[in-house]
Formats: structure tokens, sequence, C-alpha cells
């Protein structure tokens, strides 16, 4: 998995009014410059937060992706929850979930914003 490269992505669509205009022409051209597995470029493309996160990517990075695909808050926060439930628990990163089923009570909270 190439999380680095799926941040790097969501890091610079975030910032560069020029890569959101050549996404929204072209979102598989527009991650084509980076190393990423199919399943990663699904999830952009798509685009599918609750995979997005599951992956690993950082939530304060991935809010401003949502926002940018004009997914309000609430849904945000649920389709993380979502992710988790379809996909399996956080593969990687700072939110990785390892040793039980499902969400803990630390994910949940922040996912709810409080944590």
């Amino acid at each position: 998995m190439s999380l680095y490269y799926v941040q790097k992505f969501l890091f610079e669509i975030n910032r560069s009014p020029e890569l959101q205009d050549r996404y929204r022409a072209d979102r598989h051209g527009s991650i084509a410059p980076y190393e990423l597995t199919d399943e990663e470029v699904t999830a952009l493309t798509e685009p599918d937060i609750g995979k997005l996160f599951v992956l690993g990517v950082n939530g304060q990075i991935l809010m401003h992706f949502a926002a940018f695909h004009q997914i309000e808050w609430a849904d945000y926060l649920q389709q993380m929850r979502d992710g988790v439930d379809a996909y399996g628990p956080v593969r990687e990163g700072v939110y990785a979930i390892t040793g039980y089923e499902g969400t803990d009570a630390h994910t949940e909270r922040i996912m709810k914003g409080t944590d």
C-alpha cells in the first residue's frame, strides 16, 4: 500500500485549485503521477471516504477532501464508520485499529470529532 502517496495527493488537491480543476475534468489522469494501488485509485476516484479512512488516511486531510466533494460533516463521519464496517479495521497510520473486531471507543471519539 502507498499511504504516503494517497496522502500526498490529498494534501496537494486540498491546496491547489489547478489540481482541483484537473481532478474535476479527469480524476484518473490527475492521480496518474502518484504511485497508487488499484484499490487506492478506486477510493480516490469514486470517492470512497470510508475506504480512504480504512486505508489509513489522516482525518485532517480526509475531511478537506470530503468537503471538496460537498459531503456534509455528519455524512463524512458516517462514511468513515461505514468504511470500517464494510472494509474492516483501519490498516495503517495514526488511526490503525488492531487486535479486535469493529471500532473501539477511541476511534468512535475520533469519528465523532470529540477526541
